[in-house]
This record gives C-alpha cells, structure tokens and sequence, in this order.
C-alpha cells in the first residue's frame, strides 16, 4: 500500500479543453462496466475492442448495442448522432494477445471481476501485447493500484481509471495513482475523461481510495439500521434522497452495485482498515441465500 505516498499533480486547469478521444481503446472484460465504458469511448469517437472469451463476446457486443439504443430513446446522444454507426466502431476479440495485431490501442482499460490476480495476469499479458506508450488502467473499486501495478514491466504508464455504473451517465472517474505512476499517463487519463464528458477527481492509492470508501461506509451503517429495525429500507433510503440530497438511498444503491460486490469491498476494506468496515450479518446471510439485488431479482428490495 501506499500509505505516505504523494500522487502525481494532477492537472491544475480544471477548465482546460479536452484532449482528442484515443484513436483507438481496448477494454478486457465485456460485461456491465466494461461494456458501458466502450460505449463511452465509442461515442466520444475512439474506435474500440473487446477483449471477451467465446459466446460472452457476442453477449459484450448486444450490452453495447443496447446501451445505445437505450442512449438514444433518453435523448443522451449528440443530435444526429446514429446509434448504429457508434456501434460499428466496437468489435470484439476473445485473447489479450489479439491486441497485438492492431490498430494499436493508445488506452487499455481492464474491467475484469475483482480479483486481484485475476487482473495482475491480465494487466501483465495486455502490457506484453501492445506499445510501450499505451496506457493501462485497472477499474477497481477497491484494489491496491500499487500492488497491482508490481506485475507490470512499465508501472509509470499504469493508474486506475474508476468508472461508475452506469458508465454512459455517469459523470465522475475517480483517476487513482499509484507509487510509480507518472504525470504523462495521469495527465492523458485526466484529459481522455473530459472528452467523455466526465469529471476526474485524483486520488491517491489507499483502500478503497475515496469513493468507494464513503460510500461503503453509508451503505454498512445503513445495513445496520435495517438489521437491528431501525427503520425500513424504504424509509432509511429516503431519509437520505430528502433530509441529504442524494439521488438515491444506499439499499438502493446497494442492490444496484450488488450486495455480493458490496460484501466484497467491506470485506478488504475490514481487513487493511479496521473493523469498522465489518460486514454486517444482515448481508452475509442475503449474500448466502442469493440475494444479491437487482441482478438476482431480489436485495433489499424486490425488482422485476
């Protein structure tokens, strides 16, 4: 961990244009987030690839087809802009090692599940595959980006890149650095999420950095209240939609992120900083019984 470490600077022109989209991106892993983060750098003009093993390929290529339909219905895409064209610039390959063919990509995102090998064995590969210019970034919301960084011959081109759910709507990409992470690659991160749109915050490699953090915090203590009855899930959420301002409660939000995800998180986050973080039994047991939100039908709430 890095504890004592100081960041890069970030840039300090918060209202400086936007760089010029990646000519080209690669993103490992076509599910929710990595599907919604082609999307983003498609429509921003990048053309893209996928990196997804057999049949979760063609599945990677619908979540982005989808994505932009749904895109379009909301009125979320630039007048004129036509859906299936962004499409046609996503394609999909089933090996980190295709990457080597081309074109080359100036940005490789790894969007795999969280597991820290799992992504220290993909970073590695993709790293071995494209230019040595290119940069490489990790989605974790909760990993050591430094201690991922250690499995890469070039960690000066590394940082996380974590973008949140759903990524085409989302407006925030929380750029984190680790120990060797250099200006030049923090300063291409930082301009790549203007074009996208997006705010950056930077911050420093800590667990569960800012974000995830906090917002693990609020949902635990709200898991809490639910589990000793405090009050009902409904009435804690909107407790915080209407006394706080949030734009939606933290059951909710756990549902949506997932409760097996958010017992993850806790998890790591109680194991490098204290019990504070310990998971209540209310979602160890959900997690157990298969309630794991709106991707199971049932969480804290019941969804169609």
């Amino acid at each position: 961990m890095t504890e004592h470490s100081t960041p890069p600077d970030a840039p300090d022109e918060p209202d400086a244009p936007a760089a010029p989209a990646p000519r080209a991106v690669a993103v490992v892993g076509g599910g929710r987030m990595g599907a919604g983060i082609a999307q983003s750098f498609a429509t921003a003009g990048s053309r893209v690839v996928i990196v997804e093993s057999g049949a979760d390929a063609a599945a990677a290529l619908e979540r982005v087809a989808g994505g932009l339909r749904r895109a379009a219905e909301r009125g979320r895409l630039a007048a004129g802009t036509d859906p299936e064209e962004v499409r046609s610039r996503v394609r999909a390959v089933r090996s980190v090692e295709e990457l080597a063919a081309g074109p080359e990509p100036e940005l490789v995102v790894e969007a795999v599940p969280e597991d820290a090998a799992l992504k220290a064995r993909v970073l590695a590969a993709a790293e071995r595959a494209v230019g040595p210019d290119a940069v490489l970034a990790t989605n974790t919301s909760s990993l050591s980006v430094t201690e991922l960084a250690a499995a890469l011959a070039r960690p000066g081109r590394f940082l996380g890149m974590h973008f949140f759910n759903p990524v085409p709507a989302s407006e925030l990409v929380e750029l984190v650095t680790a120990a060797e992470t250099g200006p030049a690659a923090l300063a291409a991160a930082h301009g790549w999420t203007r074009t996208l749109g997006k705010t950056a915050v930077v911050v420093r490699d800590s667990p569960g950095f800012a974000s995830s953090r906090l917002g693990v915090a609020l949902g635990l203590e709200a898991i809490r209240m639910a589990e000793e009855g405090v009050a009902a899930p409904a009435d804690i959420d909107a407790a915080m939609r209407l006394g706080y301002k949030h734009p939606m409660g933290p059951l909710r939000l756990t549902d949506l992120v997932g409760l097996d995800v958010r017992l993850a998180i806790a998890e790591h986050l109680c194991r490098t900083l204290g019990d504070r973080f310990a998971p209540p039994e209310l979602l160890r047991a959900k997690v157990a019984r298969g309630e794991l939100g709106r991707k199971a039908g049932q969480g804290f709430y019941t969804w169609p």
